[in-house]
């Protein structure tokens, strides 16, 4: 198993196109939204990939550093518990997706997928 990182930083009233968001849309594939299922990142553009892991514990590094370059302190969960259940989750096949509101409207969304995914069918993006 190994990791694929997604990030998206935006507008958060831009959630609310949640057409974009599903995989059937048309829009799907070219919208920089994050899709409303976690593992659904698979299937947009390998482009999108920020990251790959084969460590689970260096793909939660990456996840509490990225959370921190955008401003992220400690929110409403704290960025300690947030890491353990990562560290938990993600070594059993479990995605895990971070969010949190900005000042000013903005979102953060930061994922970890698993890939192979058993929560979605869509094939890993990325030849291995």
């Amino acid at each position: 198993m190994h990791w694929h990182a997604y990030t998206w930083l935006g507008n958060g009233a831009d959630l609310a196109r949640e057409g974009e968001r599903r995989p059937t849309s048309p829009d799907f594939h070219t919208s920089a939204l994050p899709p409303m299922r976690t593992g659904l990142w698979l299937a947009k553009p390998a482009s999108r990939i920020a990251e790959t892991f084969d460590d689970a514990s260096k793909a939660v590094e990456w996840m509490s550093q990225t959370f921190g370059l955008h401003g992220v302190a400690e929110g409403q969960i704290p960025l300690e518990s947030r890491e353990a259940l990562a560290a938990d989750l993600l070594p059993r096949g479990v995605d895990v997706q971070w969010g949190e509101w900005l000042p000013g409207g903005r979102f953060i969304t930061v994922g970890m997928v698993c890939c192979p995914n058993r929560h979605v069918s869509n094939p890993c993006p990325v030849s291995r």
